[in-house]
């Protein structure tokens, strides 16, 4: 039954790499047209809260992706020594993320001319704000309860209790802890 969890945070972890792709691609494409000055294009547009907005969603785009790296290596591993990477990495992407949904919201409530492109990515970032934080909770739902995959409270990690050598055939002498 821990495969609950995992089963349903993988296509999760997909869709939110592929939407943070699309974020890097479309963030970089409108600030290459705000840096050359073409705001007045009519397929840019744009207002006060573009500079920073295009900033703070590409930083969440590439944070985004490079989390979905460790996500992935602690979907294929499942264990909860791959949590902690997995969760502190999608934490901290959800929290630029966040940012940048805020930035976009600003961006709407501001009004103006945005053009195709601008008003994508505004879709995308409010889209992958709601996504991040579901698959946060998927892959730390094995904190309530260990049905859904692994915890922090397993109990036997980290207990302090002297290891055996696995590679150890027996003999003479005891393992001795060092």
């Amino acid at each position: 039954m821990a495969t609950m969890g995992r089963n349903t945070a993988a296509p999760l972890l997909f869709l939110n790499l592929i939407l943070y792709i699309l974020v890097v691609g479309f963030g970089s494409w409108c600030l290459n047209r705000f840096i050359n000055g073409q705001t007045n294009n009519p397929g840019f547009g744009g207002n006060g809260a573009t500079m920073f907005f295009l900033v703070f969603s590409i930083l969440a785009g590439v944070v985004g992706v490079v989390s979905k790296f460790s996500g992935g290596n602690h979907i294929r591993a499942w264990r909860n020594d791959s949590l902690a990477a997995a969760g502190s990495s999608s934490l901290v992407a959800w929290a630029i993320t966040a940012l940048a949904f805020g930035l976009a919201c600003k961006e709407i409530n501001i009004g103006g001319h945005r053009g195709w492109r601008l008003r994508v990515l505004e879709g995308l970032i409010i889209i992958l704000a709601f996504t991040q934080l579901l698959y946060l909770f998927l892959i730390h739902a094995g904190v309530f309860s260990s049905r859904y995959g692994p915890g922090y409270r397993d109990p036997d990690y980290g207990s302090g209790a002297p290891a055996v050598d696995p590679g150890h055939k027996g003999g003479v002498a005891a393992p001795t802890r060092v």
